[in-house]
């Protein structure tokens, strides 16, 4: 049974942090991004790749195509989280 998936954080109040993070990584791969609404990159991103991402609805969008928007916006958070990860740890490790 395919599993539903939901557009929301599963830690409550932690948005405006990930809005931060995918501001500030996303900026640093080169896309123009707007502080104050870092979700609208995957709008740039989608026009870099050529795919017909619009505000509203978008049923015409092949998955493939969502993916290939989501997969590096998603994907380049995950490795920030993962290299602030091995940072902090290893400063830990110095502490001690």
């Amino acid at each position: 049974m395919a599993r539903r998936r939901s557009n929301r954080a599963i830690v409550p109040g932690s948005e405006h942090g990930l809005g931060q993070l995918k501001a500030q990584v996303m900026k640093d791969k080169g896309y123009p991004v707007n502080p104050d609404r870092p979700d609208l990159v995957k709008y740039e991103v989608a026009r870099t790749l050529g795919v017909p991402l619009t505000p509203g609805y978008n049923g015409q969008l092949r998955s493939e195509d969502a993916g290939r928007v989501g997969g590096p916006i998603g994907g380049a958070m995950v490795r920030e989280l993962v290299r602030m990860a091995q940072q902090q740890l290893a400063q830990q490790r110095t502490e001690r």
